[in-house]
């Protein structure tokens, strides 16, 4: 029944964080209104009342004692509950506080969602205040027995005992047998069956058990559900223990509780036990992460008891990616573990998210990936700064420094020996906090030190800078500080860094400026005539040009994708040019080389090529035309592919000189045309270029590109072509050419880092509705000349 009088929801916070607090907070709510709808229930069946008059008579009753409802509720359940029951009130009654923390813990497991959260239920909230330590079920399959859950185990131990033979250790046999307990008291003497002692067995019995200890108290039960035994509980002691009646009862009620959680479904076991283990161990936060087999990404596979902590708990098992646990930050945690995977070395960051505050659960701070084999990876990180790892990284950047720690919390500034010597301070002195410095250095450097500062308390990010300190005799000291913020969750509670006197260095720096100077201004003029280039190129050749609807049905789209190093401007170009005659003028070319004299040439050839076409020849007098031309451009050599479409005949008229064969999707296969073996432009003068025909049919897509699209470092162009077949078929689903061309650029199939042109022209159905019919609203499709040129 609803609980009128419940507590208020508090909001929840921001992020994942805020769900799990959420969740954990409706769980226990959900609990919470199950144990007083059961003493409503039997107040209701004892006193002849209605559930609400019920309810209120147990608020009242709560009220004049002075428990809590929950409190008084257990009381009522625990005091009808019948033999063989979960609830079983003992003949010996365990105390008030107990017995009511032992009935919450049962309606709490009762409610688990799994296996695994109702064990750890079991033994934190009822088997813990007993002594016990640990807790295994097993349910029983085909007469074997097959682990369901564990808590206050290793991952490692729990993966050896995951199956039982039927030749199980003899306690197990025992209680299957019997539908008996089997109590072992450990160091203490004997072993008893059943509710008295039975036969003596000895206390150093060599039988294997899990989670044993030499000399520690153990009970094994079977566990029955609906008249039939399901399973076996083994509970354990850290030490020797001794099985009253009363203890013995109090165990046998939750392990009627086991039972019933046996209904849940089981605990999904680690594929890396011993790292689970190892992670388990640590104090701080860290996490076990392996690449999904489906989409390629990493999720979370384990977190230890400190990562939940700080982040706050950890989502279900069926949706555990980056993005979920870590909302701020798996951007940066997936580059990392990306780095560590490929390199195959430990990948460092001081701070996540870098260089700003994190909304709750707050940072990562000094963050740790490491590669864990081909498909894993551990994440390790401070939920606060480690002083030791802060000062290490602080010190990496500097050689011969003096130390420092500082403390915005009242505590006192530390100063290693050498920093009193750099300052021209004895010993006795007490040491200067950075707050403290703006009186000792030059008075032009106070706006170095204030951004420094907030750097280290703003951005919550290191920092470094240079002070001139004026010492007590008046001279000047140039001095280097570097220095970490000390985090709280995400709060600045101090600085530790270093000093390093870099006055012999500040005067080289001097006599080295003119030398500096002179090379700024060669710098200075090989970047104009770079940024000349780059301009030039990028009017001719845009990076992307809108969908273009051209004349006999074509829909164009055309890419160009500019080196990796801006300074290697290439010579790569493309051009689609509907002409006087009807017909369709498509290339792609390649100049060898790059800069501005590959630019430069680029140019020539694309508009004499332009040209060329307008006097209506098909494409391999136009070849040999642009052959001549290249011939005189600065001894340049070049490849290139033009091709005429006649939108009357549907028919595609093409010449190659050296260039990568065209592809062509049909139906949704994709396949190389055979390209004629003729040699590059300007190689050889008055050379005749062969000519090829394909047809081409309505839903047709033709691609032409340049190598960058396909060629790798240590790769046969074979291979390059081979995988451009293959993801052009995945991706002509659907007819778009501007989906084709900027899905094969976003593949990265090649790694040469080289500029590319990419040019999809597609054959429209008869009817079929042209870009401008479909255009999304406010975007304006250019006009055939829209590239500039």
């Amino acid at each position: 029944m609803a609980d009128s009088a419940g507590a208020s929801v508090p909001r929840a916070t921001s992020g994942f964080a805020g769900l799990a607090a959420e969740n954990r907070r409706l769980r226990a709510e959900t609990a919470r209104r199950r144990l007083m709808d059961l003493a409503t229930g039997v107040l209701a069946a004892q006193l002849g009342l209605s559930t609400i008059e019920a309810y209120d008579h147990l608020t009242a009753l709560a009220d004049a004692t002075g428990l809590s409802a929950e409190d008084l509720a257990a009381d009522v359940v625990n005091g009808v509950a019948a033999p063989g029951d979960p609830r079983v009130t003992p003949p010996e009654p365990l105390p008030p506080g107990l017995a009511r923390r032992l009935r919450r813990t049962a309606v709490a497991a009762e409610a688990a969602e799994d296996v695994g959260d109702g064990v750890h239920t079991l033994l934190e909230g009822g088997l813990a205040p007993l002594g016990a330590d640990s807790l295994w079920l097993w349910r029983t399959v085909d007469g074997c027995l097959r682990l369901a859950g564990h808590a206050g185990v290793g991952a490692a131990e729990a993966t050896a005992w995951q199956w039982i033979p039927p030749a199980a250790p003899g306690p197990f046999r025992g209680a299957l047998a019997e539908n008996t307990p089997v109590w072992m008291e450990g160091a203490l003497g004997a072993a008893a069956q059943g509710e008295g002692r039975g036969p003596a067995v000895e206390a150093d019995d060599p039988t294997p058990l899990p989670g044993a200890r030499p000399g520690a108290g153990r009970a094994v039960l079977p566990l029955r559900r609906r008249g039939a035994t399901v399973g076996v509980a083994l509970v354990g002691w850290p030490g020797p223990v001794a099985f009253g009646t009363a203890l013995r009862r109090a165990v046998g009620g939750l392990m009627d509780v086991a039972a019933a959680v046996l209904d849940r479904p089981d605990d999904e076991e680690p594929g890396a036990p011993v790292l689970v283990d190892v992670l388990d161990a640590l104090a701080h936060p860290g996490a076990l992460l392996r690449t999904d087999t489906v989409t390629g990404e990493p999720v979370l596979e384990h977190a230890n008891e400190a990562a939940q902590t700080a982040l706050g708990g950890i989502p279900p098992a069926e949706d555990r990616s980056l993005e979920r646990v870590f909302p701020h930050t798996h951007g940066e945690l997936a580059r990392l573990v990306l780095r560590a995977r490929h390199t195959r070395h430990p990948q460092h960051a001081p701070h996540l998210p870098p260089g700003r505050a994190a909304p709750p659960p707050g940072p990562l701070l000094d963050v740790r990936v490491l590669r864990a084999g081909a498909e894993r990876a551990v994440v390790l990180w401070h939920a606060a700064s480690d002083p030791g790892i802060a000062t290490g990284r602080a010190v990496s950047r500097l050689q011969s420094v003096a130390t420092f720690q500082d403390s915005l919390t009242g505590g006192d500034t530390v100063w290693s020996e050498q920093a009193y010597a750099l300052f021209g301070m004895s010993r006795d002195e007490a040491a200067l906090p950075l707050l403290a410095l703006r009186g000792r250095i030059h008075r032009e450097d106070g706006d170095a030190l204030t951004d420094l500062l907030r750097t280290l308390t703003d951005r919550r990010s290191g920092a470094q800078a240079v002070l001139r300190i004026v010492l007590p005799e008046g001279s000047v000291r140039h001095v280097r500080v570097a220095a970490e913020p000390l985090l709280e969750e995400d709060t600045v509670t101090g600085f530790v860094g270093v000093y390093q006197d870099v006055s012999a260095t500040r005067r080289t720096e001097l006599a080295l400026t003119a030398t500096f100077d002179h090379l700024t201004a060669v710098r200075d003029q090989a970047e104009l005539r770079h940024q000349l280039a780059l301009q030039l190129q990028q009017a001719i050749v845009p990076e992307a040009t809108a969908l273009r609807e051209l004349p006999g049905g074509l829909t164009v789209a055309a890419r160009y994708r500019p080196a990796a190093e801006e300074y290697q401007v290439g010579g790569d170009w493309y051009d689609v040019l509907p002409l006087p005659s009807g017909k369709v003028l498509v290339t792609v070319g390649d100049i060898a080389g790059h800069g501005i004299d590959s630019v430069t040439g680029m140019v020539a050839l694309r508009n004499a090529q332009r040209a060329l076409a307008f006097t209506g020849r098909p494409p391999g007098q136009l070849m040999s035309w642009l052959n001549e031309v290249t011939l005189r451009t600065d001894g340049s050599t070049a490849t290139s592919v033009c091709a005429l479409y006649d939108p009357e005949s549907g028919e595609l008229v093409w010449s190659s000189a050296g260039h990568l064969p065209l592809l062509l999707v049909r139906d949704g296969r994709a396949r190389l045309l055979d390209p004629p073996q003729d040699i590059l432009l300007g190689a050889v003068p008055a050379y005749t270029y062969e000519e090829r025909r394909t047809a081409l049919r309505a839903g047709d897509t033709l691609l032409l590109y340049t190598d960058g699209l396909v060629e790798r470092r240590h790769d046969g162009i074979g291979a390059g072509l081979a995988r451009l077949v293959a993801a052009a078929g995945r991706l002509a689903a659907g007819g778009s050419p501007e989906r084709l061309v900027d899905g094969l650029l976003g593949t990265e199939m090649g790694d040469t880092d080289d500029d590319t042109s990419v040019v999809a022209v597609r054959v429209r159905h008869p009817g079929e509705p042209t870009a401008d019919d479909t255009r999304v609203a406010g975007v304006v499709v250019n006009s055939p000349d829209a590239d500039g040129s």
